[in-house]
């Protein structure tokens, strides 16, 4: 399904660097080592003496990251090591996204890159690419900076870092994402953002926060990029 179609292939047109988020477009991370799990492990792995960290009732691990960052620095250092690790673990177990690999490879054959963006560990997004033989796909990987939970979208910081290492404008850059926070960190970097609504009630959000298409699948991605080529 797609929303917009006449929108989605003026989008894509132009597009020279695809610049994709993991979770969700890629891969479900947590499939098989849940976020809530992920999240409780970090818990454990930071209760000292005072008891559990901020954001301990959260079911999200990268919420909580945030939370933690907001009223610990002290504890940011470590919490990202050991989300990291947990996050390293969860994709040895993740699942693929169905399109999401024939999306890269028709980036591929239509000669734009693909650069993923996320909010996840750069080792986790290496980990996957590297299991699933997907790092010639990949023109480059950035994760959320070490320590610096800050820099995870809706900021543009790693957006902007990928722009960079591609040598690229915004206008030639699409940015796909499955969230709010995805549409909101490619307008603070001035670029279109192309909505994956893989959940219902997605759609509806992702169109609200500005995406210019949003689509349902990531085959129908793939088929529209492909599509491009004829």
């Amino acid at each position: 399904m797609i929303m917009a179609p006449e929108t989605l292939d003026g989008t894509l047109a132009p597009v020279r660097h695809v610049l994709l988020d993991f979770d969700g477009p890629v891969c479900s991370v947590f499939a098989g080592f849940s976020a809530g799990d992920v999240a409780q492990s970090l818990v454990a792995l930071l209760r000292g003496p005072d008891g559990p960290p901020p954001g301990h009732e959260e079911s999200d691990p990268l919420a909580m990251l945030r939370r933690i960052a907001e009223t610990r620095e002290d504890l940011v250092s470590a919490a990202d090591s050991h989300l990291t690790q947990l996050e390293v673990e969860a994709v040895g177990r993740a699942r693929p996204t169905p399109g999401g690999v024939p999306f890269m490879e028709a980036c591929a054959a239509t000669g734009r890159s693909v650069w993923v963006v996320s909010n996840n560990a750069t080792a986790a997004i290496d980990r996957y690419l590297s299991d699933h033989g997907l790092r010639d796909l990949v023109a480059g990987t950035f994760g959320r900076t070490a320590g610096r939970p800050e820099s995870m979208k809706p900021s543009p910081e790693l957006l902007i870092a990928a722009m960079r290492a591609a040598d690229a404008k915004p206008g030639e850059c699409v940015f796909i994402g499955d969230a709010v926070r995805d549409v909101e960190a490619a307008h603070a970097a001035d670029m279109k953002t192309i909505g994956y609504a893989n959940k219902p009630g997605k759609a509806d959000a992702l169109s609200a926060a500005g995406a210019v298409a949003v689509v349902t699948s990531m085959e129908t991605l793939a088929a529209s990029v492909t599509w491009h080529q004829r």
